[in-house]
């Protein structure tokens, strides 16, 4: 696949990282105004760094805009008179809608939106897919290669704000949950490194164990808490302190913030 990401900034470097770990192209350009912090990627033949996005449209078939919201119009209408019937349009950019981008191209574009997160720089990404009634056909090939970088699912639109919170978002809120334990494990005697060993691959088994089983949490809750033992007491604890409540707090009040800002 020829692909090129324009806008090479922290979520660009990631998917074009997943990308190269994962070997899914055949050519990559990469794009940035500021070169200068993506040039190690020019050691691999197949990728061409530039300041240039027609040349990164003219040189592929997928386009994968990693943009700021604020910098796509512009993006788009730079790029508008390159694009021809071989180019699918793969929009990153939080909050920026298929119709707004279909006002600028035109709807006979294939055009999707993708959510990934930043884990898709190690292939453990939770990607979240729409399209508009063109690009449903194309839909099989960002599987292909979001697929390769973690995984998938296809989602409607209107829920893509709301997978922005849980799995862009989320990234964060797991990383203070699992900086929170590292705190807990040093309180509990165990040095920093050791305390950070132990709270990440402990958050990484209780993923996979739910994951490997499709249970539900409470499932495995209750296999590690008996009658008036010491998991029971911490889980109440943290209960009565707000843990659960405060999540879901938190990731509404995200949710609010992201309307907020998509709707100005």
């Amino acid at each position: 696949m020829k692909i090129a990401i324009i806008g090479t900034g922290n979520l660009g470097q990631s998917i074009a990282k997943g990308l190269v770990t994962s070997n899914s192209f055949t050519s990559l350009y990469l794009t940035r105004r500021k070169t200068a912090e993506i040039e190690s990627f020019k050691d691999n033949p197949n990728i061409r760094v530039t300041a240039n996005n027609i040349a990164a449209v003219n040189g592929s078939e997928i386009l994968i805009l990693a943009v700021q919201p604020t910098q796509l119009e512009n993006i788009l209408e730079e790029i508008k008179p390159h694009l021809t019937a071989k180019h699918v349009i793969i929009s990153t950019v939080t909050g920026f809608s298929i119709d707004r981008i279909q006002a600028i191209v035109g709807e006979d574009k294939y055009i999707l939106r993708a959510m990934p997160n930043t884990a898709i720089a190690v292939g453990k990404s939770m990607t979240c897919l729409c399209s508009n009634t063109n690009g449903q056909n194309q839909i099989p090939v960002a599987e292909a290669i979001f697929k390769k970088l973690g995984s998938t699912i296809i989602i409607p639109e209107n829920k893509m704000q709301a997978a922005t919170v849980i799995c862009a978002s989320g990234i964060a809120f797991w990383m203070r949950l699992i900086r929170a334990t590292t705190q807990g494990a040093i309180q509990l005697g165990f040095d920093a490194k050791d305390a950070h060993e132990l709270s990440m691959q402990t958050c990484l088994g209780a993923a996979s164990l739910l994951l490997d089983s499709g249970k539900h949490p409470e499932e495995e809750i209750d296999k590690v808490t008996t009658p008036m033992g010491c998991t029971i007491e911490g889980l109440n604890e943290m209960e009565h302190n707000g843990l659960s409540s405060s999540l879901i707090k938190g990731i509404k009040a995200s949710f609010n913030k992201i309307n907020t800002i998509t709707n100005t």
